[in-house]
C-alpha cells in the first residue's frame, strides 16, 4: 500500500488543493490566477515578505536565500490562510 504524502508547506498545499504535484513551483502570475486574487495584489504581498526578509533577517528560516523566495513563500501562506499571513493581507486577498 502507497501512502499519500501529506503536504506540510503552503506551497504544498497549495499544489495539493489546485490539483497539482506538490512541489510544482507556481509563477506570482498563476498563484494570483489559480487563488481568483488580484496580480498587482499577490505583487503587493510579495513585496511585503521582500521586505520583511531584510528588515528582520533573524525571522528567515535558514533554507531561505533570497528575499523574492521569502515573498513568495508568504504568497503562498497568505493565499493558503496561513493564519498570521492570511490576517496580515486580508485586505489584499480580496
Amino acid at each position: 500500500m502507497v501512502k499519500k504524502k501529506t503536504p506540510r508547506t503552503f506551497k504544498e498545499k497549495f499544489n495539493r488543493k489546485h490539483g497539482q504535484p506538490l512541489n510544482k513551483a507556481n509563477s506570482i502570475k498563476e498563484i494570483a490566477k489559480k487563488s481568483k486574487i488580484k496580480y498587482k495584489n499577490a505583487l503587493k504581498i510579495v513585496e511585503k515578505g521582500k521586505g520583511a526578509f531584510k528588515s528582520s533577517p533573524s525571522s528567515v528560516r535558514p533554507h531561505i536565500k533570497s528575499a523574492t523566495a521569502w515573498g513568495i513563500s508568504r504568497l503562498y501562506a497568505s493565499v493558503s490562510k496561513g493564519s498570521a499571513s492570511a490576517k496580515i493581507d486580508k485586505d489584499l486577498l480580496n
